[in-house]
């Protein structure tokens, strides 16, 4: 196991969101390092769990992080502006709550997960937890 506390995100591919959220998991769960999963729009894919071949990918990353790091902290995203997922702000909140279920019926009860969304200033809000 690696030097350091991890924890682990699904995020957005979107640049503007990977520092707000890695610093917000970093202080709330006194985190060294946090592994980052990128998918366009994650929320959406995880909450219409449609797209089986791209789950499993990420789920594989998330299982290396959880094994090779030690991470136990997971975070879903969504966030403001989304160019894959054009929702507004309440079918976000609503895909990633639906999300964190989905998560959670993945990977047991290995990892704490929880469910971010990412605001018009790029602040981090914890909307769902499992």
């Amino acid at each position: 196991m690696s030097a350091g506390k991890f924890g682990t995100v699904i995020n957005c591919i979107d640049g503007r969101v990977q520092t707000p959220v890695n610093d917000y998991l970093k202080a709330a769960f006194g985190l060294d390092y946090v592994d980052t999963i990128t998918e366009p729009g994650p929320n959406r894919l995880f909450s219409n769990n449609q797209d089986q071949t791209t789950i499993a990918a990420a789920l594989e990353k998330v299982n290396i992080s959880a094994t090779k790091h030690g991470s136990k902290v997971l975070g879903i995203v969504g966030h403001y502006d989304c160019a894959a997922n054009p929702a507004n702000e309440n079918e976000h909140i609503a895909q990633i709550r639906h999300a964190v279920g989905t998560l959670r019926s993945h990977i047991g009860d290995e990892m704490s997960i929880l469910g971010l969304w990412v605001d018009e200033h790029w602040h981090v809000h914890r909307v769902s937890e499992a």
